[in-house]
């Protein structure tokens, strides 16, 4: 862990990868700001935690599969960066793309809102493991703390930060934005918000790609 300063950069690179990420609304995100209006905070919550399950699952699965790669064909990295550089130039297109769009934030409600809170966890876990995005998105965040070379702790140090980060902040989303009011006026910031989470999309992607060379 004494190497841990030379991997920092790269590691809270990952941290404000991941974080900005959720600043953008996505389903699951929606859904639990739909059914803390919906279903109250407590199922809100629930179902955040189990979304935040979800993305540690992904986060293991992504680590354990890229280290297993990588102690195979080490040239590996190089390839993985230049899908991960990729992904995030797409989003950052998204981004600019929906800052530029007058549509509103549209939340999501699930349908059985008398389920227990177990059976909102269990419906945000699926939430978040059946999004067929979370693959390229963990690639995109893991890849942006690795350099060639790291040690196996320096992705289980992205795993649990972000683990943390995703329970901050999906809890945060259901105690929030459990009114209209809150959610219109997240919809007042949102195209500045967008343009910000494009930049930085646009400026971790190049990273990536000037780095796989």
């Amino acid at each position: 862990m004494e190497q841990l300063p030379g991997y920092l950069p790269g590691i809270l690179l990952a941290y404000s990868a991941f974080l900005l990420g959720i600043a953008s609304p996505g389903p699951n995100v929606l859904a639990v700001i739909g059914t803390s209006m919906s279903a109250g905070r407590p199922s809100g919550i629930a179902l955040a935690l189990g979304v935040a399950t979800g993305s540690l699952s992904w986060a293991l699965l992504t680590v354990l599969g890229l280290s297993a790669l990588l102690a195979t064909y080490s040239a590996a990295l190089t390839m993985i960066k230049i899908v991960g550089g990729c992904y995030l130039i797409w989003l950052a297109f998204k981004s600019f793309r929906s800052a530029a769009s007058s549509k509103d934030l549209a939340v999501k409600t699930l349908a059985g809102n008398t389920r227990s809170p177990a059976g909102f966890f269990l419906r945000g876990y699926i939430i978040q493991m059946t999004n067929p995005k979370a693959a390229l998105t963990w690639i995109a965040i893991v890849s942006l703390g690795l350099q060639e070379g790291a040690p196996l702790w320096v992705g289980f140090v992205i795993v649990l930060g972000t683990f943390i980060l995703s329970i901050l902040a999906h809890t945060l989303y259901a105690l929030a934005f459990s009114t209209p009011a809150m959610v219109r006026l997240y919809g007042h910031a949102r195209r500045k918000i967008q343009v910000l989470l494009g930049g930085f999309f646009a400026f971790a992607g190049a990273r990536l790609l000037t780095s796989s060379g």
